[in-house]
């Protein structure tokens, strides 16, 4: 049993902004009120339930309570590359960033394109301290070619279908694909860029490419992929998921065909609406990403489409690889940046303290957003709800350290930098698995 004291609690879902007392019992929400006693909270307990004998009381007071943020687009590297993340040390990273809810990407090796990779996944996602969900793959193998069975990998657990590391470049194949989801009312997610234009990913066609010499990839990469996608969503009526939206031009796609009433979303990483292809030059590899940082008038559409909704989601793309990876040669390293841990502090700092995005509309992004888009029971605080929370401080400030990364990688320019908000425990099935 857990009671949390005088926290303010903010929950997008019913638009809840005060101070409150949370008890927790069974992972389970039993009692939310202006005041909670010890005595009443053990007089609520059920005689004889798993921890009726354990009692544990976090002050709140000052802290931020949400609903426990929920990441759809996470890589952990299992199974095949678990040298650079596994399910169980992604899922502690998950935790010390304040989430309770995962869902992995597929591009693993094996790829989950098959019930039998999926059920490996998701039995290792039951083993940790969170809830782990996972996609499966569109295409067999990731090669574009042939759809898998939508049917059998929804059956055995997948939540939503993609390719996300490689561009479906067949329209034919994108068509089956958002018929095959429509019949099953299941997300698509689309990693958009041509690669045809690309002539160096993971760095913006522009200064930056021209300041390393190389060709780059250019916006118009994610563009055209984007603008295919909308009318292909507005031809079958799939729901659809754009990933980590980058240029100014694909965010006014996504507000133009929300406005027309199509089923489509889009996610913003937390590097996308805070740094620019200045980062790329600064920091090199630790700052190579698909798709590339941009120019700051794409930074400020992104952060303008979380403040009109036109962006629903922040979604990490947590992408660990290895310091041996990322010490290659610019055009040979990987693309890709952890992000779970530092998510939380880069909202508050680039969305709430610039006063451009309201607390309640980046924890809608963080949590009540991506659980109803990918139908799960999470991202609301309700009683009888699930005690899946976090507690955070928004005035805290600290500096972001490699020795306190809990993921097994440190791939991020953000190692060195001041960072204000910072979680102070997470509760995830009605237990704490992080606190500061």
């Amino acid at each position: 049993m857990i009671l949390i004291k005088n926290g303010r609690v903010v929950d997008p879902a019913s638009g809840l902004d005060a101070v409150r007392d949370i008890l927790i019992n069974d992972q389970k929400i039993i009692k939310i009120a202006e005041n909670i006693s010890e005595d009443e909270a053990k007089g609520l307990v059920v005689a004889g339930s798993a921890d009726s004998t354990k009692f544990e009381v976090i002050d709140a007071t000052g802290k931020v309570v949400a609903p426990g943020f929920v990441d759809v687009h996470v890589h952990f590297r299992d199974p095949g590359f678990t040298d650079k993340e596994d399910i169980y040390t992604g899922a502690k990273a998950a935790a010390k960033g304040g989430y309770t809810s995962v869902v992995m990407m597929a591009n693993t090796k094996p790829t989950i394109d098959n019930v039998d990779t999926l059920k490996y996944v998701l039995d290792k996602g039951k083993e940790t301290a969170i809830n782990v969900y996972a996609c499966a793959n569109v295409t067999y193998g990731m090669k574009g070619e042939e759809v898998t069975d939508f049917d059998a990998l929804a059956k055995a657990g997948a939540v939503g279908f993609t390719d996300d590391g490689i561009p479906l470049v067949r329209e034919e194949i994108v068509l089956e694909a958002m018929e095959k989801s429509k019949a099953l009312d299941m997300p698509l997610s689309f990693h958009e860029e041509d690669p045809s234009v690309i002539e160096n990913n993971g760095i913006n066609r522009g200064k930056a490419s021209e300041h390393f010499g190389i060709g780059g990839s250019p916006r118009e990469a994610e563009i055209r992929m984007i603008s295919r996608d909308i009318e292909l969503a507005k031809k079958t009526g799939a729901v659809i998921d754009i990933q980590h939206i980058s240029t100014k031009e694909g965010v006014e796609l996504v507000r133009q065909a929300k406005a027309a009433g199509l089923k489509v979303h889009a996610e913003a990483t937390p590097h996308h609406f805070s740094l620019t292809e200045e980062a790329a030059i600064e920091h090199g590899t630790l700052a190579k990403m698909n798709p590339p940082l941009r120019e700051e008038a794409d930074r400020v559409a992104v952060v303008k489409g979380l403040a009109d909704g036109t962006i629903d989601m922040i979604a990490t793309d947590h992408a660990p690889h290895t310091a041996e990876e990322k010490a290659r040669e610019l055009t040979k390293a990987p693309s890709g940046i952890i992000g779970l841990e530092t998510a939380l502090p880069l909202a508050i700092m680039n969305l709430v303290k610039t006063g451009e995005v309201s607390l309640m509309k980046v924890l809608a992004a963080f949590s009540t957003n991506p659980a109803r888009l990918y139908k799960l029971d999470a991202g609301y605080i309700k009683e009888n709800g699930p005690a899946d929370l976090v507690i955070f401080d928004t005035e805290a400030e600290y500096v972001y350290k490699k020795e306190d990364i809990a993921s097994k990688a440190c791939n991020t320019p953000f190692i060195g930098c001041k960072m204000q908000g910072k979680v102070t425990a997470t509760i995830c099935k009605g237990k704490v698995v992080y606190k500061a």
